[in-house]
């Protein structure tokens, strides 16, 4: 039994012969885009629009390798959640009144 080819005939292509993308890098402008980006528009009349896009408050980026193990945001809280439920809480430490007589004297 062989398996079935998935490469696209030119037919099917929907790229043009003109783009090439083989020395493209994933992810080349991901780190700077957390960081916040600004878009400026020129428009036909001479006027200018800058637009500043920052991520929203409470955004985390996963790394890709952690990423693929994940479908959607929800299945990565779940996990999370169940990580916090593992981690003990801390103690509430107690201060003996002898040590703070002893600290006074």
């Amino acid at each position: 039994m062989t398996k079935a080819s998935t490469k696209k005939t030119a037919a099917e292509d929907d790229m043009r012969s003109e783009y090439d993308f083989s020395g493209g890098v994933r992810g080349k402008h991901a780190k700077a885009m957390q960081k916040g980006y600004t878009i400026t528009i020129h428009n036909t009349d001479g006027t200018t629009i800058v637009k500043t896009v920052e991520p929203r408050q409470g955004t985390m980026v996963l790394a890709p390798d952690v990423a693929a193990y994940f479908p959607d945001s929800e299945a990565v809280n779940n996990a999370l959640r169940t990580l916090i439920a593992l981690v003990p809480k801390p103690r509430k430490t107690r201060v003996r009144k002898d040590h703070l007589a002893a600290d006074k004297a």
